[in-house]
């Protein structure tokens, strides 16, 4: 199992956006716009968007994407079956590298669904 703290790198990308948030408000707040309308429930659920930026994320190989995501996904209550589900479409679809950060969302979700 993966020992990588995907709380801990959302907390550090938080951190380190910081500066640029200050420096350049409206872009960010755009960016934090756009977020919410395009995730917002609709005709597709919100937790099927999650799932959709989530095998985004994996299949571009970003590990902030994978913690923000899949901490989304906890919140909106996805079950691991939901999860793993989507998973088998990101290795079907993005091959060998896609199953390594598939690897890395499982491990997330349980770390991330476990109680402190």
């Amino acid at each position: 199992m993966s020992t990588f703290d995907h709380s801990g790198l959302i907390k550090n990308i938080n951190d380190n956006l910081a500066p640029l948030r200050k420096s350049q408000p409206d872009a960010m707040q755009g960016f934090a716009q756009l977020a919410r309308s395009a995730m917002a429930e609709g005709a597709v659920s919100a937790k099927n968007k999650e799932l959709i930026a989530l095998a985004i994320g994996i299949t571009q190989h970003c590990s902030g994407c994978i913690g923000f995501h899949v901490k989304a996904l906890i919140k909106l209550g996805c079950t691991k079956q939901e999860l793993e589900e989507m998973l088998t479409v990101c290795v079907y679809m993005g091959g060998g590298p896609a199953l390594m950060y598939a690897a890395e969302a499982v491990s997330a979700f349980e770390k991330m669904s476990t109680p402190a």
